[in-house]
């Protein structure tokens, strides 16, 4: 049985680099994509503090559909040219948002969400899904998460998207 390792302080370098080694254990000989990503955002979910929303956005006929997810019920679709997901899924690029609602054209599946970074996860060039993470509290994503979630990125591109 996996258990989660909590001895590491949050939000830090360190935590960060605990969490992809967990992660790459708890994929570690799973093939089912499903399975990966309801594990993983159950624990990504645990181990970030102030959030209330996690989850994945998969891309299915050139829009994103909700995934495994933690957190209250979500919006389903989402166009490529809307939100903060589909500008992650369009460009390619980690969006980093301190206040969700100065980002013109914010989905606001959650009304008590005020932050959010979206990471897009790109397979051959394609983007075949993102990992949207949601904050009550306006700032909450620092430089150091971004750059702590990024590193997870190289794994969630390996799971089997096919």
């Amino acid at each position: 049985m996996f258990e989660a390792d909590t001895t590491s302080e949050r939000g830090n370098a360190e935590h960060y680099r605990s969490m992809q080694q967990q992660l790459t254990a708890l994929v570690s000989g799973e093939p089912d994509l499903i399975a990966n990503l309801a594990n993983i955002s159950a624990f990504l979910y645990d181990q970030l503090d102030d959030l209330n929303w996690l989850g994945f956005y998969i891309v299915r006929d050139n829009e994103l559909v909700l995934g495994p997810f933690q957190g209250k019920v979500a919006c389903v679709r989402i166009p490529f040219t809307k939100g903060v997901c589909g500008a992650a899924a369009s460009s390619q690029e980690i969006q980093r948002v301190a206040d969700v609602h100065a980002f013109a054209g914010h989905i606001a599946c959650d009304s008590a969400s005020n932050s959010e970074i979206v990471l897009p996860i790109v397979v051959d060039g394609k983007t075949v899904a993102v990992l949207d993470i949601d904050s009550p509290m306006i700032g909450r994503f620092s430089a150091t998460d971004e750059q702590g979630l990024a590193e997870l990125l190289p794994l969630l591109e390996t799971l089997n998207w096919a």
